[in-house]
Order: structure tokens, then sequence, then C-alpha cells
């Protein structure tokens, strides 16, 4: 064992036993569409004297804290996002009326004297209130309101002439419920104030204690936008001129334990420095979450069992330790998802699983670059071929993952909510699969490859012959690009379908590009689509969309709806099917949906241009844009079958979609790379004939990693449910497409190209010229098992 391998097997149980130890010790955080729960997105708004700018908006979030957490939410979560946006997470919560309506309530909190009883309508009825109550006899009849002040209905709908404001709800520091149990009182709201505003309300009740007990004027009014939420009287004990005191001031009344809870809620809310409108609600019941959990650790698993037995079964031996060190991935990618408190969301999850299936892409690029070394030179040493292997893939495993490293960021910056989570994800299992096949499957199949064992019966390691794929092609030699028009026709054509499709059929945009309200119920009692359609607009909701989704459940899509609104479409459902759950609910507001459409489309054109920008630099400019032409290709193919499928265009759409433009570029940058260097060592040779043994020689990867990701995908479609299905889909039809356009799309279109261009061909040698000292300096230290003998 040389020095280098003994570092990199220390390097890899180092790294292992650490992430074991985090995965055995720590819990991963779940996301609300894996644990259930309400995430509510509020858009602040800009006032008349207040704009909307961070500064507020983080003080509107420091208000809303405190409402939510006077809710009894367990572990709520407030974030501010961009300028003027704040996210709400509550765990558990599937109804999120009351949520809802205390975080969305503008709440202007005043506290006003009242003046008498009023001699006109109120300004404004409570809601749910009765017919207003006369005046009543025990006032004062001479009695005027003030002209600055308000005429609202009292708790009873009595109405009520109120003073100015003399008191705001910013001066309020605490308020809560409380139950006596020894005074008989029963359930109260104790009051503190701010040092000022102590003094304000000192003032304001010593005046109202001036007034005979009984009488109107010896109330305090606390007045929420625009409605008394409480009226109390001062109590007789509190002398004229007197005034109760801050921490003194307590509200009792015949009050239950949730009507003390949300005054106290009301009032120590507060107001908030500018008013939240609620553009996007998402609700996921838990049994969902933990279905989806349960069927992506199962489709996790049978993938990755596939997937090592296929590359066990090609490359024997070393695909066996590869297996192993896949296995190793699995346990570093969770570990270090957990570690960084990454929040593990239903699209970060499938990139998991999906990921599990792309990390054995580095090694086929090895084992089929050690293969080459052994069919050329077949008396060389094992491990001198396993290490040249290495050498030379390090260039396109290097690339490969770079395009894909650039899909994940993109996803992270451009994508909206869970879509986040897939691109972190997925960058990570990108960095983790490197480091098991660069480190740990290296380590392993040196170490294996240095026994005498391995080495002399070169049929059990499974790289000392060329695989059956290769050997077939190199006898067929087929002439694939000696009319490479024709491809592109093919491929055109292709085109053609796919756009005819989405111009017959339309794309059908899901509720989170349109806006509106998408909410999925469960029934105990069987209900078909025509009924429930029938039953909705009866009750009202005649444009509703009632389609199946999942094992018999419902799917009713509609446009702007509010909680009370999905309550009563709720309970007209209850009357057909019984015992009604809301399994998943959607709610995006217009404008909302308008910003993530267009930015799904910045996404695909920014990502369409760094692709080419990265390309161009690491490529010749022909092989750049001919790659980025058949990622266009691969794109209008997917959106295409989504067309002629009928299935919804959404944000895991979206995620899925830049996952196969990341994908498309790694088959065509494996294939240009081998261009490049086989036109570089044969530069008088034509362009056609070294593409063709590019193709050749890539094919056995391209087939063999394909394969790894197709086994997770196809496990991901068929046990994913309807969560993820279309996910799978996606990705499944760009997989495929992906890998017959960087062979049939992407090398036609670079050879048209490379002849009107000028460029001459690659110097020999240039893209590896360190390489090449590196290569002179290893020659000096000899294999062990080499004896230096050469014919």
């Amino acid at each position: 064992m040389t020095r280098a391998t003994a570092v990199r097997a220390v390097l890899a149980v180092a790294v292992l036993l650490v992430s074991v130890y985090i995965s055995l010790t720590m819990s991963p955080r779940l996301g609300l569409d894996l644990q259930g729960g309400t995430r509510i997105v509020l858009q602040a708004r800009d006032t008349a004297t207040v704009e909307a700018d961070r500064e507020t908006t983080d003080r509107t979030l420091e208000v809303l804290r405190q409402r939510i957490d006077s809710l009894g939410v367990s572990e709520p979560t407030l974030t501010r996002s961009g300028e003027d946006r704040i996210i709400v997470e509550l765990p558990d919560v599937q109804d999120p009326r009351q949520a809802a309506e205390v975080i969305g309530r503008t709440a202007q909190l005043t506290f006003h004297a009242v003046e008498g009883p009023a001699v006109e309508e109120p300004d404004e009825k409570p809601s749910g209130s009765g017919p207003t109550a006369d005046p009543s006899p025990t006032a004062d009849p001479g009695s005027t309101a003030d002209p600055d002040g308000l005429t609202l209905s009292d708790e009873q709908g009595r109405a009520l002439a109120l003073g100015p404001a003399r008191l705001s709800g910013a001066g309020v520091e605490d308020a809560t419920a409380g139950f006596d149990a020894q005074g008989g009182a029963g359930w109260s709201v104790s009051l503190e104030f701010r040092k000022d505003a102590g003094q304000d309300w000192k003032r304001l009740t010593g005046e109202a204690a001036c007034h005979p007990a009984g009488d109107d004027r010896r109330r305090v009014a606390i007045v929420l936008d625009e409605k008394v939420i409480s009226s109390p009287q001062v109590d007789p004990s509190v002398g004229c001129k007197v005034g109760l005191p801050s921490g003194a001031t307590q509200i009792t009344g015949s009050f239950s334990a949730d009507e003390a809870r949300d005054l106290a809620l009301l009032i120590k809310g507060g107001a908030l420095p500018v008013p939240v409108e609620i553009v996007e609600q998402r609700t996921v019941g838990p049994t969902l979450g933990a279905a989806a959990i349960d069927a992506s650790a199962r489709a996790a698993l049978i993938g990755a069992a596939a997937t090592a037995l296929f590359i066990t079964i090609v490359y024997r031996l070393f695909g066996a330790l590869a297996a192993v060190a896949l296995g190793a991935y699995g346990v570093i990618s969770y570990a270090a998802l957990v570690a960084l408190g990454v929040t593990l969301t239903l699209p970060g999850l499938a990139g998991f699983v999906l990921a599990i299936g792309m990390a054995v892409d580095a090694n086929v690029l090895v084992f089929e670059r050690a293969r080459e070394e052994c069919a050329e030179r077949p008396k060389r040493s094992l491990r001198s071929a396993l290490t040249t292997g290495f050498t030379k893939a390090w260039s396109a495993v290097a690339d490969s993952n770079a395009t894909t490293l650039i899909a994940a960021g993109l996803l992270f910056f451009l994508g909206s909510g869970p879509v986040k989570g897939f691109g972190v994800t997925l960058a990570i299992g990108v960095i983790a699969s490197m480091f098991s096949a660069l480190v740990i499957a290296r380590a392993l199949t040196e170490i294996a490859a240095s026994t005498r064992f391995v080495s002399d019966y070169r049929s059990v390691n499974g790289i000392a012959r060329p695989g059956a794929v290769r050997t077939w092609l190199v006898r067929k030699d087929p002439q694939l690009f000696r009319k490479p028009v024709r491809w592109l026709v093919v491929s055109v054509a292709l085109v053609a379908v796919a756009v005819s499709g989405i111009v017959v059929r339309g794309i059908d945009l899901g509720v989170e590009f349109t806006g509106g309200r998408l909410v999925e119920y469960s029934t105990s009692r069987p209900v078909d689509v025509e009924t429930a359609r029938d039953t909705l607009a009866a009750a009202g909701f005649g444009d509703a969309e009632v389609t199946t989704a999942g094992d018999g459940d419902l799917s009713v899509r509609t446009g702007k709806l509010d909680n009370d609104g999905e309550h009563a479409l709720r309970t007209a459902l209850a009357e057909e099917g019984g015992e009604t759950t809301k399994v998943r609910d959607e709610l995006i507001g217009p404008s909302l949906g308008d910003e993530l459409r267009r930015n799904a489309l910045i996404a695909l054109g920014v990502a369409v241009a760094v692709q080419l920008a990265y390309l161009a630099v690491r490529f010749r400019w022909t092989f750049a844009v001919a790659s980025v032409g058949a990622m266009v290709h691969d794109v209008i193919l997917v959106v295409g079958a989504f067309a002629w499928l009928g299935r919804p265009v959404d944000g895991i759409f979206l995620a899925a979609l830049l996952t196969v433009i990341g994908y498309s570029v790694n088959d065509s940058v494996v294939v240009f790379d081998r261009v490049r260097e086989l036109w570089g060592a044969n530069r008088r040779t034509p362009l056609d004939t070294i593409a063709r043994r590019a193709v050749l020689q890539t094919v056995p990867r391209t087939v063999n990693t394909g394969m790894g990701a197709l086994f997770i995908l196809a496990a991901l479609a068929v046990l994913g449910g309807d969560s993820l299905a279309d996910f799978a889909l996606a990705l499944l039809i760009g997989i495929c497409v992906g890998t017959w356009s960087s062979v049939f799309t992407a090398v036609p279109g670079a050879i048209l190209l490379e002849r009107n261009a000028k460029t001459p061909p690659p110097a020999p040698g240039k893209r590896k010229g360190k390489g090449s000292a590196r290569g002179r300096q290893g020659a000096s230290r000899r294999d062990p098992l080499d004896n230096g003998a050469r014919v």
C-alpha cells in the first residue's frame, strides 16, 4: 500500500466515523411538507405614510412573532425573505383560519374614554352582533359625544360614543390571560404598560373613575381596527383622578379560557407597522408527509440495491467495492444534511434519493478509462491502469459535476419554497459523491488491486477486460456521423412534435404559477368526481375544478378562495363523503403567481446562459453552442411530453427541468472531453471520425450511468405516490432524451459548426501539460509489481 492510498483510507475512515456518529445522535430537520403543518408567506404593503422596507418589515415580523407565540403553536418559525416578505411556518397546524386571521389583522389598537351612549347608529357593527340596543336610561341624556371620537358598538351591540384615542397598542408591554381559582373571579386579562404609556393609562382610568358605578362613562373602550374588543368598567374601589397603575390593571368578566387568551393576544399584538397580505399559504396533513418519507425510503433502498447489483454485475469486484462506496456516500450526505441543519423538504428528499443513482457516475468514468488502459497495454499492472484511469477521468468528472452544481445553485437562488431544498440536497449529494468516488472507492480499489489474487485473476476485478458493449461496438464500428444532418433532422422532428403538443394541448400550469387555491381531501365514503362537482356547484362553488388524486382522494382547484370559503367547501363535501380530511392545501395570490411564473422563465434563461458561458470557457465555442442546443432540445421535449400527457407544470416540475439541464450538459461534457482529447492527439484526422471514436468509447459510460439513475427514478415513480410521480416522470423523460441528444444532437451540431469555423484543432497535450510532467515524475516511482521490463 502506497502512502497516498493509506492517507485516502485513513481520511475515508475518519469521515465515515464522524458521519455515523452524527447520523445516530442528531435528527434531521423536516420541512412542513414532510412533518405536516402550514406555511404562510406575507407581503408587507406600503401605506400613505410608511414604506414597507427592510426595517419596517423586521418590526412587523417581531409583532407577528409575539402574536404567534401566544397562539401556542409548537416551534413556529418566522423569517424575512427579501425586503418586504415574511415567511411563517406553523408545524402541526392543519386549520389555518385562526392563525391567518390573527396574522393578517392590521391591528390598529387604541384605548378610548367612553363619552356615553350614542344617539346615532354606530360607525360599524361588530361581526356577528345583533341590532344596536337603545341608549341606556341610566345615562345622562345631556351628554354629547366628542366630535373627534367614534361611535361604535360594544361587545353586547350597544352603541357607544367614544372620545379620541388616548393610548395606542404600541404602549402595551404585556397582556396575559390568567385564571383566579381562589378568588372565584374566573378568567381575566392582566395588562402592563410601558413607562410613559402607563402614566397615560393611569390618567385615562382616573378620569373614568370620576363617574358613578354603572355609568357608561366609567368604562374604557379597547378598540381594534375600529371594533370594540373590550370595554371594562373601572372598579368602584378606584378613586377619582387616582387611576390604575400599570401593573395592577386586570380586566375581568365572564370570559371563557379561549376568550381570555384571544383578548390578551389581540391586546399584546398591538399594531403592525405596515399592513400585510397573505400571498401564499400551504397546508400539508401529517399523513401525507409520513407517506412521502416512507415511499422515498423504500424507493431509495430498492433503487440503490438495483444500482449496486447492476454495477457489481458490470464491473464485478471493483463494482462491488463501488457499491460499498455508494453506501458510504448515503451515510456521508445524510450526515452533512443533518449537521448543516438543512431543512429537508419533499423535493429535497427526492433530490437526496436521485443523487444516489447519479453518485456512480464518477466510478463508471474511472472504470471505463481503466478498461481502456488495460486493453491498450495488457501487460501493465492492474494498479497502474487504475491510477491512469483516475488521472484521465478527472477532467470529465470535474466538468460534469460542475455543471450539476451550477444547476443546483440556480435551483437554490432562483427557486421558491421547497424547491430551494432540492437545490441544497443536490449540491451536497454532488460533493459527497465526488468524495465517495475519488477517496473511498479509490482507496478500496487500490488496496484490492495491490493484492496478488486480484492481480493474477484478472477476470475477477472487472476492468482487466473490455465490456461486452464496447467489444460489440468496436467490432461493428458503425459510421455514425458520415451524414450528421440526418440526426439533426430527427431531432428537429421530435422538437416539432413537442411544440405541437404545447400549441394544441397547451401547458397545464399549476396553481403555483397561475394563482388560486388547490386543496386535496380524503373522505371516509367514496365520492366520484361528478357527484363532487354537483355538490360543490349547489353550495355556490360552480367554478371549482374537481379531479381524483391518490387513492380515491379528491383534488379541488378554484380561483380566489379564503379560509372561510375553504371551510364551507369542505363542509359541502362532507355531506356526501362523510368525514372529510384536508390532505394538502395550496393558496397562491395572483401577484405571487405572476412573479413565480416570471422567475421560472428567468431561471431557465439564466441556466442556458450560465451553462453556455461555462462550456465556452472549458471547451471550444462550437462545442459549447452544440451542447446548449442539445440542452434546449431536451427542455422542449420534456415540456412537450407533459403537454401531451396533460400533466401539471409547477415548481417541482421546474426543479426537475433544471436537473435535466444539468444532466444533459453532463453527458455532452463527457463526450466532448473525449473528442477534445482524441482530436488533440490526431489533428489531421477528420472530426467526424474523431467524433465517432469518442462516442463509441463513451457509450458504455453513458449507458451505465443512465441505468443507475433510471433505477432510482423508476422506484420513485412507482412508489413515490402523487407527490413525486410527476417529478420522477419528468426526470425519466429528461434522462432518456438527454442521453439521445448528447450523442445525436450535440455531436452532429458540433461537426456542422466546425466545418464553418476557422479555429484550428486543439494542440496535442495542451489540456494536460502539467499532467504530463506529473506522469514523468510518476514513472520514476514504479509500481511494486512492475519489474520495469518493456518490449
